[in-house]
């Protein structure tokens, strides 16, 4: 079972190799920017987003990426970090079917325009990693 949350370095450095472990660099890459910004926000998404909930027990980490995927489908305006979590969904073993049908299963919660957006994201990350035919979008 995971510790209870902890302040300080333990919880940046669960947080760090979570987001490594899920997003390899790029997630790294972002919070870096961020951090040029606004340091003490890039540590809360460490610590608390990696560092506590997403290396909670009781979801693996293939299931969290799929329902963090479906949250920001039904967010609608989330692109940039919908098309990182669609990466890291695959980084953690969601298949590109598992992938397109949960963002099809929003569409029944979060409107059609919503998937739709959601799909031509997908569609962009499939095409990067070579799992299409399809050329990416614009």
């Amino acid at each position: 079972m995971h510790p209870p949350a902890v302040a300080g370095e333990d919880r940046l450095a669960r947080g760090r190799a979570q987001l490594a472990r899920i997003t390899g660099s790029s997630g790294e890459h972002l919070m870096e920017t961020l951090a040029e910004v606004a340091p003490d926000f890039a540590r809360y998404i460490f610590e608390f987003g990696y560092g506590d909930i997403y290396s909670r027990p009781g979801l693996d980490l293939r299931t969290r990426m799929l329902a963090t995927v479906a949250g920001l489908v039904a967010l609608g305006h989330a692109q940039r970090e919908l098309e990182v979590h669609i990466g890291s969904a695959l980084n953690v073993g969601a298949s590109r079917e598992e992938v397109v049908e949960v963002i099809m299963q929003m569409a029944l919660y979060a409107g059609f325009p919503a998937a739709l957006d959601a799909l031509l994201v997908a569609r962009r990350v499939f095409a990067a990693r070579g799992l299409t035919d399809s050329p990416a979008a614009p």
